[in-house]
């Protein structure tokens, strides 16, 4: 009698509930016999008398009337076997001869059954055998010699295919979503290279990645050879579990997927980290292949070495990667509590921002304002703002994304293909966001090998080709980026706490400052009040705030700048400064129209002073996605200096207090880069202490800045 499943049709769209486990058929090349606990065989494949002859045991007969108790060998091997919890799945493995011809023989213990199984050696063993001691201790021994993940993926294929002989043996590395990549690839020469391929999730269907667990290696000897049914003793036996099975039939979707790219043999190693399915060495043969049980076996603990090693690799980088985070984090909060320009001065860290992160982009914002976009589109990064301020971050203040699901349609159309975001807020005061930013996944890789090479085609269609396959993964991860890793989040979470602290702390410095000018002012200042020897001194932040605001309490107190002229070429300090500002921020753009050189009598520290107000001022309130403009030049009697950024007009009733902070109307004009808004205003005084003016206009789009001063 024979139990066998119903042979029903298998394809895509349910090949993911497939009993692959229990298939009910083995593969050809090969005898399986299976004991149940009371000793007599319950379970064998049809193949039995043909492989064995009449060495094969019947069904129902019991295990102490075969040759495998009579047999010395064979009997060492059972009681082995049966020696062992039933628990225990590993199996155990002789070299025997039935019928005469050569089989390995494999055993294991099934729960309370014992499962034994015969694979036929054929002329090519002998080859593979030789030396294969030997060979394994050479690739242990390369393995353990290498540092990086990527080095250990590279010789681990070329040694399998060496103990092997496969044409081609691949490494997968699997992501977040278990779609995998092929990372390293040993191969003939003659094959096409399947290097830098991404396969979706699909393409191993949860089940099977179940099984890869259980069982780390499968080998497919023949991928057309016709499987051969199991036979039961009882006609209602329920079917044999073969998961630990080494002959366990295929399930047609991936005989038909082997088969559209030319395989006739194949075998896959799982590589196994903490508990997951983390990778695989796959294995093709363009024709048919079997690789001895004893190779194989070298071959699976060379993959939990290399899964060991993988684990410490991966650590290793982990660890290096949050130790150049924290040297990077140290440069960029020591930028922001010193900067005179804030917030913006975090772009001199961008692109080590960007990398530290595996992001692509970078938005810095304020006050509800996105003061730089590196990488981003302009109307990307405004989009993004009013979306930030209606989410919910975590109790540390991050906010995570890696899908725009959810996102405004304005905001997707802005974004395009940038889905993930990264987004610290760093101060609530001022509404400071640091955001990474990740396009989705489809634009962050490479296809490799030849995209447009043409594949065979089986029932099912050209979906289980490589190229099928990745059309199929890119549909679904549109709108989707990498997500964040806990690595990522590990980083986030210390930048994020320390760019509050220093956040605050200049907060905290304004506050003093601003308290030091009420007390001049207050006090009455006279001309007691000292000149600064530089007033953009090379010392801290908070110094550059008392000057400031010993400056604007001298011009209040009536005693004004008293300047001390000499020759100064302006042209050349006017290029200075641009050449600071765009070297703090990288991703502004500057446009010059200054001559090589213009020389005038002046203050060469006041005039840079000013020169630096009006240029960051322009690089802060412009639009990021437009240059800001200089102009230098020389008008009849006057020398005049244009500086102009596109951005809005300012309202009209906010005009009176433009250059005067002291006026009612100075809160409306928003942020400024010394937090006190006395740039303006002191920048207005050391024109007019050089005898000439500075002036507001609006050009539309721009917003024009004029300082004129007497040739």
């Amino acid at each position: 009698m024979s139990a066998l499943l119903p042979a029903e049709p298998v394809g895509l769209s349910n090949c993911d509930q497939e009993p692959i486990h229990i298939p009910g058929r083995i593969q050809s090349h090969g005898v399986l016999l299976a004991f149940a606990a009371d000793g007599r065989l319950h379970h064998r494949s049809r193949n039995a008398e043909a492989l064995l002859g009449a060495a094969a045991p019947r069904l129902g007969q019991a295990l102490a009337d075969t040759c495998f108790a009579t047999d010395a060998a064979l009997h060492g091997l059972v009681q082995e076997c049966l020696a062992t919890e039933p628990g225990e799945a590993q199996p155990v493995a002789i070299e025997v001869a039935l019928a005469g011809r050569r089989f390995e023989l494999i055993g294991h213990r099934l729960g309370a059954q014992l499962l034994l199984e015969l694979e036929l050696l054929g002329a090519e063993a002998a080859l593979l055998l030789a030396d294969d001691a030997f060979k394994g201790h050479k690739a242990l021994v390369r393995l353990k010699r290498q540092r990086t993940v990527e080095d250990l993926l590279a010789v681990a294929v070329q040694e399998v295919r060496a103990l092997t002989g496969f044409d081609r043996v691949m490494a997968y590395r699997f992501r977040h979503d278990d779609s995998g990549d092929v990372v390293a690839e040993a191969r003939d020469a003659a094959l096409e290279p399947l290097a830098g391929r991404r396969y979706p999730a699909s393409d191993i269907p949860a089940q099977a990645r179940r099984l890869y667990l259980l069982n780390t290696l499968r080998t497919i000897v023949d991928v057309g050879s016709a499987a051969v049914p199991i036979e039961a003793l009882q006609a209602d036996a329920a079917p044999l579990d073969l998961s630990h099975s080494v002959l366990r039939s295929v399930s047609p979707v991936h005989i038909e997927y082997l088969s559209n790219m030319g395989v006739a043999a194949s075998m896959s190693i799982s590589i196994v980290v903490q508990g997951r399915l983390w990778g695989m060495l796959a294995c093709h043969h363009m024709r048919p292949r079997h690789v001895p049980y004893r190779v194989r076996s070298a071959c699976d603990v060379l993959a939990h070495v290399l899964a060991a090693d993988v684990q410490t690799a991966l650590a290793r980088a982990s660890s290096q990667r949050l130790a150049a985070a924290a040297g990077l984090r140290a440069r960029a909060i020591e930028t922001l509590l010193h900067a005179e320009d804030g917030v913006l001065a975090l772009l001199r860290e961008a692109d080590g921002l960007i990398g530290m992160f595996e992001a692509q982009g970078l938005v810095l914002a304020e006050r509800g304002r996105a003061l730089a976009a590196v990488g981003v589109p302009a109307e990307a990064a405004r989009e993004l703002l009013p979306f930030l301020a209606t989410q919910a971050t975590d109790s540390t203040g991050i906010l995570a994304r890696d899908t725009q699901d959810g996102m405004p349609p304005a905001l997707r159309d802005a974004l395009g293909p940038w889905c993930g975001l990264l987004a610290l807020r760093f101060s609530e005061a001022a509404d400071g966001w640091l955001v990474l930013l990740r396009k989705e996944q489809v634009e962050t890789i490479a296809w490799g090998g030849r995209p447009d090479k043409e594949y065979s085609h089986g029932p099912l269609g050209p979906r289980l080709t490589p190229r099928g396959s990745f059309d199929v993964w890119k549909e679904t991860v549109r709108g989707r980026c990498v997500p964040w890793s806990e690595t990522d989040l590990e980083i986030a979470r210390p930048l994020l706490s320390e760019l509050a602290r220093a956040s605050a702390a200049r907060g905290a410095d304004l506050d003093r400052a601003r308290s030091h000018l009420l007390a001049l002012l207050s006090a009455g200042v006279d001309g007691a009040v000292p000149e600064p020897a530089d007033p953009q001194p090379a010392g801290g932040r908070m110094q550059r705030l008392v000057a400031q605001v010993l400056d604007a309490a001298r011009v209040r107190g009536g005693t004004g700048l008293d300047l001390q002229r000499a020759p100064v070429d302006l042209a050349q300090l006017v290029h200075a400064v641009v050449d600071e500002v765009e070297a703090a921020q990288p991703a502004l753009r500057c446009v010059r129209e200054v001559p090589r050189s213009l020389v005038v009598q002046g203050h060469a520290a006041r005039l840079r002073q000013l020169l630096v107000c009006l240029v960051g001022n322009a690089a802060r309130h412009g639009a990021v996605d437009e240059a800001v403009v200089v102009q230098l030049r020389v008008e009849g009697e006057a020398v005049v200096l244009d500086v102009s950024n596109v951005a809005p007009e300012i309202a009209a009733p906010l005009l009176s207090a433009l250059f005067d902070p002291f006026q009612p109307g100075a809160a409306g004009l928003g942020s400024s880069a010394d937090g006190l808004r006395l740039g303006l205003y002191i920048a207005r005084q050391i024109a007019r202490a050089h005898g000439g003016e500075l002036e507001y206009a609006y050009a539309e789009p721009y917003v024009v800045f004029t300082f004129r001063l007497p040739a």
